[in-house]
């Protein structure tokens, strides 16, 4: 299962995510629980930092299926629209394929 950890604050403001795990709906490379979340998460953070100047850290371990980010506080709206954009189509998902992906808010 894909656990996804979406933190923010009192404010409900997001401070950052963390993706972990393989969603195991299929085997390695026809997987495409995995690959759409994947998919989600890589063009959010390619499209922060492409779009925005807003600064922010990634780190990845391909091989235990983790990624994890996070923003410094004063991000832009869009970066904002980006990481609910990022949620929504997450809880689509999620929706769709509940025994394969988790999406939890986390208060930090």
């Amino acid at each position: 299962m894909i656990k996804v950890t979406i933190y923010q604050n009192s404010k409900q403001e997001i401070s950052g995510f963390t993706l972990q795990g393989h969603a195991g709906y299929a085997e390695n490379g026809s997987d495409v629980v995995c690959a759409a979340v994947s998919v989600l998460a890589q063009n959010t953070v390619n499209s922060i930092e492409r779009f925005t100047e807003d600064s922010f850290t990634v780190d990845v371990d391909e091989e235990v299926g983790e990624l994890k980010l996070k923003l410094e506080p004063g991000y832009s709206k869009e970066t904002a629209l980006l990481l609910d954009s990022l949620i929504l189509g997450l809880q689509g998902i999620e929706e769709e394929y509940m025994e394969y992906i988790d999406v939890i808010f986390e208060e930090v």
